[in-house]
């Protein structure tokens, strides 16, 4: 099961800072919480997610004990 860690607006829209979750691909994951959370959805296209600290595709397996790490777009300077 991977640990799917959510960091500013994106952990408010999930209403989490973090979950279990047990999709098999990341794009089985990005559907999921598009379906599950729709505020999450409306903004998770413009996120980073990164599976153990790398982009990958959607078709990227989900193992056990990954981390995929959901983050917004960050102001900054």
């Amino acid at each position: 099961m991977a640990r799917v860690r959510y960091f500013a607006a994106a952990a408010e829209r999930a209403g989490t800072a973090d979950e279990v979750r047990d999709e098999p691909t990341l794009g089985a994951l990005r559907a999921a919480l598009v379906q599950e959370r729709p505020a999450l959805g409306a903004i998770l296209a413009r996120c980073a997610v990164l599976v153990d600290g790398s982009r990958v595709d959607d078709d990227a397996a989900l193992g056990a004990d990954v981390v995929v790490d959901v983050l917004p777009p960050f102001a900054g300077g």
